[in-house]
């Protein structure tokens, strides 16, 4: 497996929320994403406590609740993040968070 080289930024973490709730990524892919993070020595890149916490609630966005198919976490709890997230980094512009 190939480490991604530099962490992501906050506007490619806001991009992935949206993109979920979009239905233009799907949840599957926004949890491989944000996995590569949490695997190996990838998560010594990230240094941005705000992208750090995102990218632990997107590693797992795509959890079942149960057999149905329903996701544990549904499109209003991943609004909700991505509302917490922007509050995060509005509170803390300059990524020094």
């Amino acid at each position: 497996m190939t480490w991604p080289r530099r962490a992501p930024a906050r506007d490619e973490v806001d991009a992935w929320f949206a993109a979920v709730l979009a239905g233009t990524a799907s949840r599957d892919e926004a949890d491989r994403w944000a996995a590569q993070w949490f695997t190996g020595d990838a998560d010594r890149l990230v240094h941005d406590e705000h992208v750090w916490w995102a990218l632990g609630l997107l590693y797992g966005v795509d959890l079942p609740a149960d057999r149905t198919g329903t996701f544990l976490h549904d499109d209003e709890q991943v609004r909700e993040w991505l509302a917490e997230f922007r509050a995060r980094c509005a509170a803390s512009p300059m990524g020094d968070g």
